[in-house]
């Protein structure tokens, strides 16, 4: 359900050139199965969403999730070095399904496929500048640059440099997060890069401020055992945090935690309020993207994804929430 442990490149689902694929979506109108009439869940409203599936076998293991700012267009990749892009198709204000879709190779400087590298597939996070697109590999904890002006997913990867503890993270429990501050927020113009489970000395999570006008390390407090799956920075200035926990007795939980931007800073310990909380009671999987846009009627939208590990066992949800104030 969770993190499998370290795996091989599955060739078998990478992805070796573009190609449009088709992804079928069979709605999911109720996110409790015991109350159907249930909607509110903590600071969340259940808008909707989808199980999707698709004959095409490098589609699964979605990893991070980017919506333009009507929600209508994704950018998604997979841990096996895939792009998804595509359109999201509404019916009532509901998810429907998804259009349009294509699946196309994460590609290196050289201009050939990222998993040709050893250990570069683990593709587990986005952040987006306009045309520039930022992509965290967990297992190598690197992190490339990519200028969608040139070619989108066609494009070619760049290595920037990271801090020194950036490689110094756990062998698969590194890098999983990443989120680009922009302009007009405090730490305007940060890449702000999250671990799943990289530990300070005191066991909170570690994450670090590349760039901007403070770079550096800080600290997420962890409770619970729970482990950063990735982040979305809203408008207001909150930072949501998606985090999981696995185990083999109880299985999966999922929560979403609000850290206010302002709060973060070089050597801080930063903690926030649990907005929403969910376990296999509920209509999850093993959530693992989020991300957040504003409808014309000023609702803010959280969109959550699964990566289902190539499992038949599991399953790709597209889930959204209305954030409620």
């Amino acid at each position: 359900m969770a993190e499998p442990p370290p795996r091989p490149l599955q060739v078998e689902h990478a992805v070796a050139e573009p190609v449009s694929i088709e992804v079928n979506a069979r709605p999911i109108p109720s996110f409790e199965p015991r109350d159907r009439s249930r909607a509110r869940f903590g600071s969340l409203d259940y808008r909707g969403g989808l199980v999707l599936t698709s004959p095409y076998r490098g589609f699964g293991g979605l990893s991070a999730i980017r919506l333009d700012a009507r929600g209508e267009r994704f950018l998604a990749i997979s841990d096996q070095g895939a792009w998804f892009t595509g359109a999201l198709r509404y019916s009532g204000g509901k998810l429907a399904g998804l259009d349009d879709v294509e699946a196309a190779p994460l590609l290196g400087a050289e201009g050939r496929p990222i998993t040709e590298k050893r250990l570069w597939y683990d593709t587990e996070s986005i952040a987006r500048d306009g045309n520039l697109v930022y992509v965290g590999l967990e297992r190598v904890n690197q992190i490339l640059r990519y200028d969608f002006a040139k070619g989108g997913t066609r494009a070619r990867g760049e290595v920037i440099p990271v801090p020194p503890g950036v490689r110094k993270l756990p062998y698969n429990k590194g890098l999983e997060a990443l989120v680009f501050v922009p302009k007009g927020q405090p730490l305007a113009n940060t890449l702000i890069a999250f671990s799943e489970r990289g530990l300070d000395a005191d066991g909170n999570l570690v994450a670090f401020l590349i760039g901007g006008p403070t770079p550096g390390q800080f600290s997420v407090r962890r409770t619970e055992k729970f482990d950063i799956s990735d982040a979305v920075l809203l408008p207001a200035g909150d930072l949501l945090i998606l985090e999981r926990k696995f185990s083999w007795f109880t299985g999966v939980d999922i929560r979403i935690r609000a850290i206010p931007l302002k709060s973060i800073a070089p050597g801080a310990l930063v903690d926030g309020p649990v907005l929403f909380k969910a376990d296999l009671g509920q209509e999850i999987d093993n959530m693992e993207g989020i991300d957040a846009h504003v409808t014309p009627e000023g609702e803010t939208v959280l969109t959550l994804v699964s990566d289902d590990n190539f499992s038949m066992l599991q399953r790709t949800l597209l889930l959204q929430f209305t954030l409620v104030e």
